[in-house]
Parts: structure tokens; sequence; C-alpha cells
């Protein structure tokens, strides 16, 4: 039966002999229980091949002294989906353990650099395990003792995009170092290879990975970003959407509605005007004298948007997308000169606590994004994405927020659609979807917050522009949030 363990015994026992004694009446006495070969548990609850598993590096360290983690192992620090573990040891065998099996890998002890882990365990440093992972391996997947070649270009695309080329340089020449002490210097042949190609200076034909390639002709992307792009694209792909045809369909009437989509847009990212200042900013061309730049970004904005010949030009190759983003950015920011109208962020950018797109690899990613807008093909969803695509990369200094509502809606007024307006009222609905997109990779409230926008939307048109005040004011759209929290939805008859 079991009994209460003495205070401050630990989960893991190991039965060496100066304890041997000891470890026998604990188990005697029911405190612990024998689950593998000199391994004790104070654990009962527990199954013992689950307690193995999470544990393994506290066996290896204490089982094994002078072990290091090695191979695939000393980048993953667990087993393998098939639960095998890699060690360089003094001899090659396979020891079965409850749920993990150990496979020892004859061959050199830690050396200068390897890193002491876990009681006597050691792991291979980052070039050793670079160069471990090189070598031929007769088991494929799960069970293999090394990583894929693709897998072994992303880790060194990883090094290139947070250290830089000088960083790859200093990982190529410690592993030549490593190599000359280790007998390594085929493996380091085919390492330099692959360093070399991503540098450029040889051909990136033999890359496999769709990241390296990229690094390797100057494009390199952010992985993370697509990988949620692909999430937003399969959920857009597998819905209906429905069709809400622009009602604003002479020149006066979408110039209107073109007016109150700058307003929104500038309003929601802090450019705030009372609407009469903004009427009199569009009405005359004139900035207000007290605020030029501020004035410049409403008149920018404009330009823009109430130009349907500028709103029905969309992207058809990634190329004509950056085009397109950084010539609509200049006339958007034209009067904010250090902001670099017309050009990409030359540093990193965040809001609150979340990061952007890293500055060196907006171009990458953009065009790497842009396999999935252009196999969408309903209107709302290839709107909704590139809103999306423009948010998240944050490509500029500033003006992100409104060069993504307007890449939105110029998808939009080509298909015949009406535009989308982000009200003041709709703040706070707008921003936590998009968070909660970026943060959490669920795409549905983005979704139905943007169905919701267009519905609202799709409402407001008119011949005069007082009268489509009027309705935006009967729905709240211009209430602050802490005034009114409802947009509401008011069909026109």
């Amino acid at each position: 039966m079991e009994k209460k363990s003495p205070i401050g015994l630990p989960e893991l026992i190991f039965a060496s002999t100066e304890i041997r004694k000891k470890v026998h009446k604990w188990q005697k006495e029911g405190i612990i229980r024998n689950i593998a070969p000199r391994i004790y548990t104070t654990n009962f609850e527990e199954d013992p091949a689950n307690i193995i598993k999470r544990r393994i590096l506290e066996v290896l360290g204490n089982l094994y002294p002078g072990a290091v983690l090695s191979h695939r192992s000393a980048f993953e620090f667990r087993p393998t989906e098939a639960n095998h573990i890699f060690v360089t040891y003094e001899y090659t065998k396979k020891i079965e353990l409850p749920g993990v099996t150990i496979r020892f890998l004859e061959g050199h002890g830690s050396i200068e650099g390897d890193n002491k882990f876990i009681g006597e365990l050691c792991v291979s440093q980052k070039e050793r395990a670079l160069l471990e992972n090189l070598q031929a391996s007769k088991r494929p997947g799960p069970e293999s003792k090394t990583l894929s070649l693709l897998e072994i270009e992303e880790k060194l695309e990883e090094i290139i995009r947070v250290h830089g080329e000088e960083g790859l340089n200093k990982t190529r020449d410690r592993a030549r170092e490593i190599a000359k002490q280790l007998d390594m210097q085929k493996e380091f042949e085919q390492l330099n290879k692959m360093i070399s190609s991503m540098l450029t200076t040889s051909p990136s034909k033999r890359l496999k990975s769709p990241l390296a390639k990229a690094r390797a002709l100057s494009i390199p992307y952010d992985k993370a970003r697509i990988q949620l792009f692909e999430i937003l694209f399969r959920e857009l792909s597998n819905r209906e959407f429905k069709s809400r045809p622009d009602k604003n369909t002479t020149p006066r009437a979408f110039r209107n509605f073109a007016f109150f989509e700058s307003y929104f847009s500038n309003y929601i990212e802090g450019t705030i005007f009372e609407i009469e200042e903004a009427r009199e900013i569009i009405e005359t061309g004139k900035p207000l004298p007290a605020r030029n730049d501020d004035s410049h970004d409403v008149l920018g904005t404009y330009q823009i948007v109430s130009s349907k010949k500028e709103m029905s030009i969309v992207p058809s190759t990634p190329e004509e997308l950056i085009d397109f983003l950084l010539a609509r950015h200049k006339i958007l920011l034209s009067a904010r000169t250090s902001k670099n109208p017309g050009g990409f962020k030359d540093k990193n950018n965040r809001a609150g606590s979340t990061h952007f797109v890293d500055y060196s690899l907006v171009r990458g990613t953009l065009i790497k994004g842009f396999d999935f807008y252009r196999a969408l093909r309903e209107p709302f969803a290839k709107a909704a994405y590139m809103m999306f695509l423009i948010s998240e990369i944050h490509p500029f200094l500033d003006g992100n927020g409104r060069i993504a509502r307007i890449m939105m809606n110029a998808e939009l007024v080509v298909a015949g659609e009406s535009k989308i307006i982000i009200p003041t009222v709709y703040r706070d609905d707008y921003l936590p979807a998009l968070k909660k997109l970026t943060n959490k990779s669920e795409p549905d409230v983005y979704i139905r917050m943007l169905q919701r926008a267009h519905e609202f939307s799709e409402n407001v048109y008119a011949e005069d522009m007082d009268e489509m005040q009027k309705y935006l004011e009967s729905c709240n759209a211009f209430s602050e949030n802490d005034e009114v929290k409802i947009l509401q939805i008011k069909p026109r008859i």
C-alpha cells in the first residue's frame, strides 16, 4: 500500500550504489515503486511511460554520465513522434524504457562549447548538432537520428534572420573547427555548400526548403505569418458570401461615400477631426493651418478612395501588389516625410504586445502571401484576405491600417460590390477581431466582423452628403464606444 513520501523526496529516484539500501527500504514500505531498471518513483498515479517520457532528460543525466544529447535530439530536446531519443555515448546500443527508446550512438564525448545540461548530461552545441544531422541515416521519418535537409536549411535560415550573414559565417567557421576535431569533414563539406547557397555565393538549386530558397534569392519571408495566412485562406475558401452590389453608382454618390470612408479610416487611427472640419478640408482641398500633417492624411486618403479609376486597380502579380502599395502609400503620407512615404519600413514596429513582420522580411512575406490571395475567387474573400495581409505584415512605418482598408475596398470596387466603412462606433469590434486572428489563429470572429461591416456599409448611399451623414448618425456611426456601444444597421427602403 502506498505511504506518504518523506518530505523532500523527488518524483524520480535512481538506484545508485550509495542509496541502494534506502531504495529497497522505501520500496518495501510502499513509499516508492520501480518503473524501470534502476528507476523508481514516488508518483503512484501516473503511467510509468508518461513519467519517463516527461523526465527522460533527467533519466539520461543520472544513469548515463558523460552522455551527449545529439543529432536531432540536440535541437528537439524531446523524444520523436516514434518515441526515440538520440544520445552520443561510449557504445552503440538501443535500450527500451517505458514510453521511450534510447538510441545510443558510439562517438566522441563532450567537447569545448557543448552545453552542460541536467546532471552529467551534455548537449551538442549548435554547430556540432548541424554536422551530426548531416550524417547518413538508414531509418526514415521519426525513427531517423537526423532532421530532414529541409529542416536543417530552416535552422540555417533562422540563424541568418536573427544574426545576419555574419552570424551564419561564424557558424560555418566554428563547424569547420569541430569537423577537424571529430573527423566530420564530409558532413562539413555538405554544410558548407548549403550555407554558400543561402549566401548566394553558390547556386541555390541544391536547396530544398522554400524558406531557404527565398533567402538565397534575397526574398526571405516570415514563415509563421505565412502559416497564419493559410489558415485564413482555408476558412475564406470554404465559405459562401452574400453579394452586396454598390448603390453609389453615380460619381457624386461615390465621392460622398469616399468622404466618410476617408474620415472614418483616419479617425480609427487617431487622426481626429470634427465632421465639419473634415468637410472643409475636402471641399477646399486645403489643410487646416494648425494641423497640416493631419489634414494631408485626410486629403491623401480621400484622393485615393474617391477615384473610381484608382480604386478599380487590383494586383495580378506580387510585383504589382508591391508597386500599388508603395504608390498609394506615397500619396497617403505625402506630408509626413519622416515616415518614408512610398517606401517600406526600415525598422521594426509593434502595436502593444503584437510585433509585426521584421522589416527585412516584408517584401518576401508579401510575395509569398500573394499566392493565397491569387487562389481566392469570391470578391469579399479576396477583400478580407488582402486587408489582413497588409495589416498583419505592417509594411510601413505609418499608415498601415489605412492602406490595408484601401486595398480591401479596391477588391470590392472591381467586383461592383459596396465598399466597407469601419465607423467609429465599430472600432472596438474591429481591432479585437484582428488581434484574435493574429494571436490565436482564429479567423471566424474576424470574418463575421467584416461581414457585419459590409452589411452596414451596403446601406450607406445617397446623392446628397447631408442625407448620407444623417443616415450614419441614425446608426450611431460617429459615436465613441463609451457613449453608444452598438452599431445599428438600418436597411434603406
